[in-house]
């Protein structure tokens, strides 16, 4: 088996669900299992993926969410400068629709990090864009949180970059 096809079958297992677009793995743990993937702008069927950067791993994801529920995106919306996340909602924009076909005359995605506008939406979106290197003010404040919160002993595994050269994974 290629490896695009194992990287389909453990994202797919990642997520509980078939991923509806392409993707490639853009960001991996230390034992090479997938961590955020880049999504395309547009699903298989034409439809607008507005979060072009995705967590997939349970440990992030469960750490977010904590972070989260403990009113993190009230925090983050309160210390991250206003004018530094509209610049970052902006540059996330641009990356995303430069992907977008020219010849693709349908609707689009809108908005930045996890299709918003302004504020902050998702934690999650926000993580992962910045663990793939994304200039991400609260990205950055997120990892900042999580190792503030980790336990004694236990670290918070930075990101390790995937190849970006690779192809995107069709699914």
């Amino acid at each position: 088996m290629d490896s695009q096809n194992d990287d389909r079958e453990v994202v797919a297992e990642l997520l509980g669900r078939e991923p509806q677009g392409r993707f490639e793995v853009v960001v991996r743990d230390e034992a090479g299992v997938p961590r955020v993937i880049r999504n395309a702008p547009l699903l298989n069927d034409g439809t607008p993926m507005p979060t072009r950067y995705w967590l997939v791993s349970p440990r992030d994801r469960v750490l977010v969410g904590r972070l989260e529920s403990t009113g993190g995106v009230r925090q983050a919306e309160a210390v991250v400068d206003a004018d530094t996340l509209v610049q970052a909602h902006q540059a996330y924009a641009r990356e995303r629709d430069s992907a977008i076909p020219p010849h693709h005359n349908g609707p689009k995605p809108y908005g930045g990090v996890g299709g918003t506008r302004q504020g902050v939406k998702c934690l999650h979106a926000h993580y992962a864009w910045y663990l793939a290197g994304g200039d991400d003010p609260v990205g950055r404040w997120v990892a900042e949180q999580l190792a503030a919160e980790t336990e004694p002993g236990e670290q918070v595994a930075a990101p390790v970059a995937a190849d970006h050269g690779s192809e995107e994974t069709n699914v």
